[in-house]
């Protein structure tokens, strides 16, 4: 399949001007550019009817100057090699502006897993794990969860690669369930950073988020937790969607009902219905008038014509570039401050953070502690950038980017070039 738009490029372009906006040196660019390494493997898979399909999958390891690569892996029909060395991109770059000592890595397989049974998933990813498996490992690249997988993915790619080893691994999948050395607060760590960033930014203007309208994009791991969050945070989420289109309630829904059914997968948005609540597309769920807008699906949402019709106050990036580097410009130019993805989604990688750490080092926290780590390394981040946007006289977005580049940079340039 050809995309007509391309994420990569988007990567690369949003690191040509942060270079520029920065007054960065080029002669390393091409370090951070590319990639050190990127897998496609073939995985035969015998289905429950007996016959055996093959599945492309993907392992893309952008950059481990700062420590391991750390990255998801996704399970998408639209998945490919392109999408997958820029999200490996953007976890480098996340790492960096948060200044945890990870690098990027992502992985993925083309596959529309509706259309698989669990045990077909189960048997996909044991060999996609075997077939990753020479590159992978706690001290060296360490797989989570990202779109259409979860913590029973992680559980099972934690018992095949234990398995081959001969011993148990915990550390080298985080996002697993907490009997297997998952960490408290990781499952809802990604839309917990989405809510941080909107309590930074608002506390800008010397608001709160009590009150404020938000619309979010995606009812998956990053948007729903986002939406209960902001729910119980006093926030008034108005509108909100999945795959089946979207609801909308002016006077606010409530997240606590609408998690409540939909937990489990087996119930759509399409299908519910309370007093109030109006069934909207994914277009107008955009253009929902509100103070707070989360994109938290998938890439390339918020396009030049979005852009130019979205009535709202903030972006907060809760999915991987959602928006285009020519949307960015616009929203710009019509004062929309846009907190980017590389640190509004941040949260997730922070807590795998903490989950590694605690299992190379056999600990337990609970949840308040990692809840408390989370916030405090996220506000730190955060001031960071601000000071970059006021220095540099930029949007955030570069003055993220600026931050991430120049770690990376100082790291290779302290390392040496290896002859």
């Amino acid at each position: 399949m050809e995309r007509a738009y391309d994420p990569y490029e988007n990567a690369v372009t949003v690191l040509e001007q942060a270079m520029d906006v920065g007054n960065i040196d080029r002669s390393m660019f091409e370090i951070i550019k590319n990639p050190q390494r990127a897998v496609i493997v073939y995985l035969p898979v015998e289905m429950d009817d007996g016959t055996v399909r093959v599945f492309e999958g993907y392992r893309v390891q952008h950059s481990n100057i700062r420590g391991p690569f750390k990255g998801g892996v996704r399970y998408h029909q639209d998945c490919d090699l392109n999408e997958t060395k820029a999200l490996a991109t953007w976890m480098t770059l996340k790492c960096a502006v948060v200044n945890i000592p990870f690098g990027g890595a992502k992985g993925g397989i083309r596959v529309d897993p509706k259309t698989l049974s669990k045990q077909e998933i189960r048997r996909l990813t044991r060999r996609y794990t075997y077939a990753i498996e020479p590159i992978i490992g706690a001290d060296s690249d360490i797989p989570a969860p990202d779109v259409n997988t979860n913590s029973q993915t992680m559980a099972w790619i934690l018992d095949t690669y234990s398995m081959l080893k001969g011993k148990p691994c915990p550390g080298v999948v985080t996002g697993k369930p907490v009997e297997l050395g998952g960490s408290r607060g990781r499952e809802s760590a990604t839309g917990r950073g989405v809510v941080i960033s909107s309590k930074l930014i608002l506390a800008q203007t010397g608001e709160t988020l009590a009150g404020a309208r938000v619309v979010i994009q995606g009812m998956g791991n990053v948007g729903g937790n986002a939406a209960r969050i902001f729910h119980h945070r006093g926030a008034k989420v108005i509108a909100i969607s999945d795959v089946s289109g979207g609801i909308y309630c002016s006077d606010g829904l409530d997240m606590d009902l609408i998690s409540e059914f939909v937990a489990g997968g087996e119930n759509l948005l399409k299908d519910y219905n309370a007093p109030g609540v109006t069934h909207i597309s994914n277009q107008e769920l955009l253009l929902c008038e509100c103070d707070i807008l989360v994109p938290a699906a998938m890439e390339n949402q918020i396009n030049e014509d979005i852009a130019l019709k979205i009535q709202c106050r903030f972006v907060i990036e809760g999915a991987n570039g959602p928006t285009t580097a020519a949307a960015d410009a616009i929203l710009s130019q019509r004062g929309i401050t846009l907190v980017p993805d590389i640190f509004a989604n941040s949260g997730g990688v922070i807590v795998s953070y903490f989950e590694w750490v605690q299992n190379i080092q056999t600990l337990t926290w609970e949840r308040d502690q990692v809840n408390e780590m989370l916030e405090g390394i996220m506000t730190k981040a955060f001031r960071e950038i601000m000071e970059e946007v006021r220095v540099s006289k930029c949007s955030l977005r570069m003055a993220a980017y600026i931050l991430a580049i120049r770690r990376l940079l100082y790291a290779e340039e302290i390392k040496g070039i290896f002859p």
